[in-house]
């Protein structure tokens, strides 16, 4: 191999030889069409291939005839990534959500209203196949 052409990197058939690290810089750029979008749960599941999440908002539309309340779940935007990419995800999450717990406090779910204690409260949607 030409030697400059592989500047960054030392490859050695030597084992335990120093290897030089290449440092790598990564610039964030956000494109003119960027949104953020505020949610307040999410929905998804995963094939061997991908995991999705989809994050959603609700609105109280009103009641029905039959007197049931009806609440449209407005899904806002779906993100696919592969196996790797939601493990790091899950990592990355976790380590915030210890940090935020450390400065702020655990994270309290707030009582919904004033239920029977033998009464069980769904904590959040079941993440079952895809959307």
């Amino acid at each position: 191999m030409d030697k400059e052409k592989n500047e960054g990197n030392s490859m050695s058939d030597k084992p335990g030889e120093n290897k030089k690290k290449t440092n790598v810089r990564i610039e964030m750029h956000k494109p003119e069409d960027f949104k953020q979008v505020y949610a307040i749960g999410a929905v998804g599941g995963h094939s061997p291939y991908d995991f999705r999440i989809g994050f959603y908002n609700d609105m109280p539309v009103g009641v029905n005839k039959s007197g049931e309340k009806v609440v449209q779940r407005i899904l806002e935007t779906e993100v696919i990534m592969s196996p790797l990419a939601a493990a790091e995800l899950m990592r990355w999450l976790s380590q915030h959500i210890q940090n935020y717990e450390a400065t702020f406090g655990p994270i309290a779910k707030p009582q919904v209203g004033l239920k029977k204690k033998t009464e069980s409260v769904q904590d959040s949607t079941d993440l079952q196949g895809y959307m």
